[in-house]
Protein backbone atom coordinates (compact mmCIF):
# COMPACT_ATOMS: atom_id res chain seq x y z
CA UNK A 1 0.00 0.00 0.00
CA UNK A 2 1.28 3.42 -0.98
CA UNK A 3 0.09 6.84 0.14
CA UNK A 4 0.66 9.93 -2.01
CA UNK A 5 -0.15 13.09 -0.08
CA UNK A 6 0.20 16.69 -1.10
CA UNK A 7 -1.39 20.07 -1.58
CA UNK A 8 -3.86 20.80 -4.42
CA UNK A 9 -2.25 20.80 -7.86
CA UNK A 10 0.94 19.07 -6.70
CA UNK A 11 0.51 16.07 -9.04
CA UNK A 12 -1.13 13.34 -6.93
CA UNK A 13 -3.63 12.20 -9.56
CA UNK A 14 -0.95 12.34 -12.27
CA UNK A 15 1.21 9.94 -10.26
CA UNK A 16 -1.82 7.66 -9.81
CA UNK A 17 -2.37 7.73 -13.58
CA UNK A 18 1.27 6.77 -14.07
CA UNK A 19 0.76 3.68 -11.92
CA UNK A 20 -2.43 2.72 -13.79
CA UNK A 21 -0.82 3.23 -17.20
CA UNK A 22 2.22 1.10 -16.29
CA UNK A 23 0.08 -1.68 -14.76
CA UNK A 24 -2.30 -1.86 -17.75
CA UNK A 25 0.70 -1.96 -20.10
CA UNK A 26 1.68 -5.17 -18.24
CA UNK A 27 -1.87 -6.53 -18.81
CA UNK A 28 -2.78 -6.06 -15.15
CA UNK A 29 -6.33 -5.05 -14.25
CA UNK A 30 -6.78 -1.76 -12.41
CA UNK A 31 -9.77 -0.46 -10.45
CA UNK A 32 -10.05 3.28 -9.88
CA UNK A 33 -12.26 4.79 -7.11
CA UNK A 34 -12.40 8.56 -7.74
CA UNK A 35 -14.21 10.48 -5.00
CA UNK A 36 -13.69 13.90 -6.53
CA UNK A 37 -13.83 13.76 -10.35
CA UNK A 38 -15.88 11.85 -12.88
CA UNK A 39 -14.45 9.37 -15.36
CA UNK A 40 -14.61 11.75 -18.38
CA UNK A 41 -12.83 14.45 -16.39
CA UNK A 42 -10.02 12.14 -15.37
CA UNK A 43 -9.61 10.72 -18.88
CA UNK A 44 -9.54 14.23 -20.41
CA UNK A 45 -7.05 15.57 -17.84
CA UNK A 46 -4.70 12.62 -18.19
CA UNK A 47 -4.64 13.01 -21.98
CA UNK A 48 -2.89 16.34 -21.41
CA UNK A 49 0.10 14.47 -19.97
CA UNK A 50 0.15 11.76 -22.62
CA UNK A 51 -1.98 8.98 -21.04
CA UNK A 52 -4.91 7.57 -23.04
CA UNK A 53 -6.83 5.81 -20.28
CA UNK A 54 -9.80 5.09 -22.59
CA UNK A 55 -7.62 2.61 -24.43
CA UNK A 56 -7.29 0.51 -21.27
CA UNK A 57 -10.99 0.90 -20.49
CA UNK A 58 -11.93 -0.43 -23.95
CA UNK A 59 -9.59 -3.37 -23.49
CA UNK A 60 -11.19 -4.24 -20.16
CA UNK A 61 -8.05 -3.60 -18.14
CA UNK A 62 -9.27 -0.44 -16.38
CA UNK A 63 -12.56 0.20 -14.60
CA UNK A 64 -13.72 3.41 -12.97
CA UNK A 65 -16.19 3.43 -10.09
CA UNK A 66 -16.79 7.12 -9.33
CA UNK A 67 -18.92 8.00 -6.33
CA UNK A 68 -19.56 11.18 -4.45
CA UNK A 69 -18.78 10.62 -0.76
CA UNK A 70 -22.06 12.15 0.48
CA UNK A 71 -24.18 9.62 -1.52
CA UNK A 72 -23.51 6.86 1.02
CA UNK A 73 -22.20 6.32 4.49
CA UNK A 74 -18.74 4.98 5.25
CA UNK A 75 -19.95 1.40 5.71
CA UNK A 76 -21.87 1.47 2.44
CA UNK A 77 -18.85 2.81 0.59
CA UNK A 78 -16.70 0.06 2.07
CA UNK A 79 -19.24 -2.62 1.08
CA UNK A 80 -19.50 -1.29 -2.47
CA UNK A 81 -15.72 -1.21 -2.81
CA UNK A 82 -15.45 -4.80 -1.59
CA UNK A 83 -18.09 -5.81 -4.14
CA UNK A 84 -16.34 -4.08 -7.04
CA UNK A 85 -13.00 -5.60 -6.07
CA UNK A 86 -14.50 -9.08 -5.84
CA UNK A 87 -16.18 -8.73 -9.27
CA UNK A 88 -13.27 -7.21 -11.20
CA UNK A 89 -10.41 -9.02 -9.40
CA UNK A 90 -7.86 -6.26 -9.99
CA UNK A 91 -4.15 -6.33 -9.37
CA UNK A 92 -4.06 -2.56 -8.66
CA UNK A 93 -6.58 -0.37 -6.81
CA UNK A 94 -6.50 3.43 -6.66
CA UNK A 95 -8.51 5.48 -4.16
CA UNK A 96 -8.39 9.21 -4.99
CA UNK A 97 -8.59 11.03 -2.55
CA UNK A 98 -9.28 9.40 0.81
CA UNK A 99 -9.62 12.76 2.55
CA UNK A 100 -13.05 13.25 0.95
CA UNK A 101 -14.39 10.50 3.21
CA UNK A 102 -14.13 12.87 6.16
CA UNK A 103 -17.12 14.71 4.67
CA UNK A 104 -19.42 11.88 5.82
CA UNK A 105 -17.72 10.97 9.05
CA UNK A 106 -15.14 12.02 11.58
CA UNK A 107 -11.45 11.48 11.03
CA UNK A 108 -11.50 8.59 13.48
CA UNK A 109 -14.39 6.88 11.63
CA UNK A 110 -12.74 7.46 8.25
CA UNK A 111 -9.48 6.01 9.55
CA UNK A 112 -11.29 2.92 10.88
CA UNK A 113 -13.00 2.40 7.53
CA UNK A 114 -9.74 2.82 5.58
CA UNK A 115 -7.92 0.49 7.96
CA UNK A 116 -10.37 -2.27 7.12
CA UNK A 117 -10.00 -1.50 3.41
CA UNK A 118 -6.20 -1.60 3.59
CA UNK A 119 -6.27 -4.90 5.48
CA UNK A 120 -8.66 -6.36 2.90
CA UNK A 121 -6.47 -5.29 -0.02
CA UNK A 122 -3.34 -6.67 1.61
CA UNK A 123 -5.15 -9.92 2.29
CA UNK A 124 -6.02 -10.14 -1.41
CA UNK A 125 -2.38 -9.28 -2.37
CA UNK A 126 -3.54 -6.22 -4.29
CA UNK A 127 -1.30 -3.22 -4.82
CA UNK A 128 -3.11 -0.14 -3.52
CA UNK A 129 -2.46 3.55 -4.07
CA UNK A 130 -4.21 6.13 -1.91
CA UNK A 131 -4.04 9.86 -2.45
CA UNK A 132 -4.52 12.30 0.39
CA UNK A 133 -5.12 16.02 0.17
CA UNK A 134 -2.99 18.03 2.58
CA UNK A 135 -4.72 21.23 3.60
CA UNK A 136 -1.87 22.72 5.66
CA UNK A 137 1.18 23.40 3.49
CA UNK A 138 3.25 24.25 6.56
CA UNK A 139 2.60 20.78 8.02
CA UNK A 140 2.62 18.70 4.84
CA UNK A 141 3.84 15.61 6.67
CA UNK A 142 0.53 15.34 8.56
CA UNK A 143 -2.45 13.75 6.82
CA UNK A 144 -5.97 14.86 7.63
CA UNK A 145 -7.15 11.25 7.88
CA UNK A 146 -4.15 9.97 9.81
CA UNK A 147 -3.58 6.75 7.84
CA UNK A 148 0.12 7.25 7.08
CA UNK A 149 1.05 4.66 9.70
CA UNK A 150 -0.99 2.03 7.80
CA UNK A 151 1.00 2.49 4.61
CA UNK A 152 4.11 0.66 3.48
CA UNK A 153 5.30 3.57 1.36
CA UNK A 154 4.56 7.26 1.79
CA UNK A 155 5.30 9.77 -0.94
CA UNK A 156 4.91 13.48 -0.39
CA UNK A 157 4.44 15.85 -3.31
CA UNK A 158 4.38 19.58 -2.78
CA UNK A 159 4.86 22.87 -4.52
CA UNK A 160 8.27 24.43 -3.93
CA UNK A 161 8.35 28.22 -4.07
CA UNK A 162 11.60 29.81 -5.25
CA UNK A 163 12.43 32.97 -7.19
CA UNK A 164 8.79 33.94 -7.51
CA UNK A 165 7.65 30.63 -9.03
CA UNK A 166 6.21 27.33 -7.89
CA UNK A 167 7.64 23.98 -8.90
CA UNK A 168 6.74 20.42 -7.97
CA UNK A 169 8.91 18.39 -5.60
CA UNK A 170 8.75 14.72 -4.59
CA UNK A 171 9.87 13.20 -1.26
CA UNK A 172 10.03 9.59 -0.14
CA UNK A 173 9.06 9.92 3.51
CA UNK A 174 9.21 6.19 4.17
CA UNK A 175 9.26 2.87 2.37
CA UNK A 176 9.19 -0.17 4.62
CA UNK A 177 11.44 -3.08 3.84
CA UNK A 178 13.37 -1.46 0.99
CA UNK A 179 16.15 1.11 0.56
CA UNK A 180 15.00 4.46 -0.76
CA UNK A 181 16.37 7.86 -1.63
CA UNK A 182 16.42 10.69 0.89
CA UNK A 183 16.70 13.37 -1.77
CA UNK A 184 14.11 15.93 -2.81
CA UNK A 185 13.45 15.44 -6.50
CA UNK A 186 11.85 17.93 -8.82
CA UNK A 187 9.38 16.54 -11.33
CA UNK A 188 7.53 18.15 -14.18
CA UNK A 189 4.37 17.18 -16.06
CA UNK A 190 5.02 16.80 -19.77
CA UNK A 191 3.17 15.32 -22.73
CA UNK A 192 4.94 12.07 -21.85
CA UNK A 193 3.76 12.06 -18.25
CA UNK A 194 5.58 13.08 -15.10
CA UNK A 195 9.35 13.16 -15.42
CA UNK A 196 11.81 13.24 -12.56
CA UNK A 197 14.64 15.71 -13.03
CA UNK A 198 18.18 15.24 -11.82
CA UNK A 199 18.92 16.50 -8.36
CA UNK A 200 20.56 19.91 -8.60
CA UNK A 201 21.73 21.26 -5.27
CA UNK A 202 23.15 24.68 -4.67
CA UNK A 203 24.38 26.61 -1.65
CA UNK A 204 20.77 27.49 -0.77
CA UNK A 205 19.47 23.90 -1.13
CA UNK A 206 17.77 22.05 -3.95
CA UNK A 207 17.35 24.24 -7.02
CA UNK A 208 14.17 23.98 -9.06
CA UNK A 209 12.61 25.72 -12.04
CA UNK A 210 14.44 28.69 -13.52
CA UNK A 211 16.92 28.71 -10.62
CA UNK A 212 18.03 25.24 -11.69
CA UNK A 213 18.21 26.30 -15.35
CA UNK A 214 20.26 29.39 -14.47
CA UNK A 215 22.61 27.33 -12.31
CA UNK A 216 22.95 24.74 -15.07
CA UNK A 217 23.87 27.45 -17.57
CA UNK A 218 26.36 28.94 -15.12
CA UNK A 219 27.91 25.53 -14.56
CA UNK A 220 28.08 24.96 -18.32
CA UNK A 221 29.74 28.37 -18.79
CA UNK A 222 32.19 27.62 -16.00
CA UNK A 223 32.96 24.21 -17.48
CA UNK A 224 33.49 25.81 -20.89
CA UNK A 225 35.80 28.41 -19.35
CA UNK A 226 37.77 25.69 -17.62
CA UNK A 227 38.04 23.70 -20.85
CA UNK A 228 39.22 26.81 -22.71
CA UNK A 229 41.76 27.53 -19.98
CA UNK A 230 43.03 23.97 -20.12
CA UNK A 231 43.27 24.20 -23.92
CA UNK A 232 45.13 27.52 -23.64
CA UNK A 233 47.61 26.05 -21.17
CA UNK A 234 48.03 23.02 -23.41
CA UNK A 235 48.81 25.26 -26.40
CA UNK A 236 51.21 27.30 -24.26
CA UNK A 237 52.96 24.13 -23.16
CA UNK A 238 53.16 22.92 -26.76
CA UNK A 239 54.59 26.29 -27.86
CA UNK A 240 57.21 26.14 -25.13
CA UNK A 241 58.05 22.58 -26.13
CA UNK A 242 58.45 23.62 -29.77
CA UNK A 243 60.64 26.59 -28.74
CA UNK A 244 62.72 24.28 -26.60
CA UNK A 245 63.11 21.84 -29.49
CA UNK A 246 64.22 24.71 -31.78
CA UNK A 247 66.71 25.91 -29.16
CA UNK A 248 68.04 22.40 -28.67
CA UNK A 249 68.42 22.00 -32.44
CA UNK A 250 70.34 25.30 -32.63
CA UNK A 251 72.59 24.24 -29.76
CA UNK A 252 73.23 20.91 -31.47
CA UNK A 253 74.08 22.66 -34.74
CA UNK A 254 76.40 25.11 -32.96
CA UNK A 255 78.02 22.26 -31.07
CA UNK A 256 78.52 20.33 -34.31
CA UNK A 257 80.19 23.35 -35.96
CA UNK A 258 82.40 24.04 -32.93
CA UNK A 259 83.25 20.36 -32.66
CA UNK A 260 84.29 20.20 -36.33
CA UNK A 261 86.46 23.32 -35.96
CA UNK A 262 88.06 22.00 -32.78
CA UNK A 263 88.75 18.64 -34.41
CA UNK A 264 90.53 20.39 -37.31
CA UNK A 265 92.56 22.48 -34.85
CA UNK A 266 93.47 19.36 -32.87
CA UNK A 267 94.54 17.59 -36.08
CA UNK A 268 96.72 20.57 -37.15
CA UNK A 269 98.29 20.70 -33.69
CA UNK A 270 99.07 17.00 -33.84
CA UNK A 271 100.70 17.42 -37.27
CA UNK A 272 102.81 20.32 -35.97
CA UNK A 273 103.77 18.28 -32.92
CA UNK A 274 104.81 15.35 -35.11
CA UNK A 275 106.90 17.68 -37.34
CA UNK A 276 108.65 19.19 -34.33
CA UNK A 277 109.37 15.76 -32.95
CA UNK A 278 110.93 14.76 -36.27
CA UNK A 279 113.08 17.92 -36.32
CA UNK A 280 114.28 17.28 -32.75
CA UNK A 281 115.22 13.77 -33.73
CA UNK A 282 117.25 15.05 -36.71
CA UNK A 283 119.12 17.58 -34.53
CA UNK A 284 119.89 14.96 -31.94
CA UNK A 285 121.31 12.69 -34.60
CA UNK A 286 123.41 15.53 -35.99
CA UNK A 287 124.87 16.33 -32.58
CA UNK A 288 125.81 12.74 -31.87
CA UNK A 289 127.23 12.17 -35.34
CA UNK A 290 124.66 9.70 -36.40
CA UNK A 291 123.77 11.11 -39.73
CA UNK A 292 123.24 9.58 -43.07
CA UNK A 293 126.53 11.20 -44.55
CA UNK A 294 129.18 8.81 -43.04
CA UNK A 295 132.19 10.22 -44.96
CA UNK A 296 131.91 13.77 -43.77
CA UNK A 297 131.21 12.58 -40.31
CA UNK A 298 134.37 10.42 -40.21
CA UNK A 299 136.43 13.24 -41.72
CA UNK A 300 135.33 15.62 -39.00
CA UNK A 301 136.02 12.93 -36.41
CA UNK A 302 139.57 12.34 -37.83
CA UNK A 303 140.39 16.04 -37.80
CA UNK A 304 139.16 16.29 -34.25
CA UNK A 305 141.35 13.33 -33.21
CA UNK A 306 144.36 14.85 -34.95
CA UNK A 307 143.95 18.08 -33.02
CA UNK A 308 143.60 16.08 -29.86
CA UNK A 309 146.89 14.13 -30.48
CA UNK A 310 148.73 17.30 -31.30
CA UNK A 311 147.75 18.87 -28.10
CA UNK A 312 148.87 15.85 -26.09
CA UNK A 313 152.34 15.91 -27.70
CA UNK A 314 152.70 19.55 -26.88
CA UNK A 315 151.87 18.81 -23.30
CA UNK A 316 154.50 16.08 -23.13
CA UNK A 317 157.14 18.33 -24.60
CA UNK A 318 156.34 21.04 -22.20
CA UNK A 319 156.49 18.61 -19.31
CA UNK A 320 159.95 17.36 -20.31
CA UNK A 321 161.15 20.88 -20.69
CA UNK A 322 159.85 21.74 -17.26
CA UNK A 323 161.56 18.76 -15.60
CA UNK A 324 164.83 19.57 -17.31
CA UNK A 325 164.59 23.14 -16.12
CA UNK A 326 163.93 22.03 -12.58
CA UNK A 327 166.84 19.59 -12.62
CA UNK A 328 169.08 22.21 -14.03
Amino acid sequence: STLVSGTPGSGKTSIAAHLIHAACARNERCLYFPFEESQPQIVRNMQSIGFDLNRWVSRGLLRFHPARPHLHGLETHLALMHKQIAQFDPQVVVVDPVTNLTEIGSAIEAKAMLTRLVDFLKGQRITALFTSLTSDADHAELTDVGISSLMDTWLLVRNLECNGERNRGLYVLKSRGMPHSNQIREFILTDRGAELLDVYSGSAGVLTGTARLIQEEQDKAMALTQRNEIERKRRELESKREAMDVEIAALRARFAADSSELERTIADARRVEASLAEQRKVLINMRTGHTSNNGSSNGRKGAKNGRQYQTDADRRDNGQKERARVQK
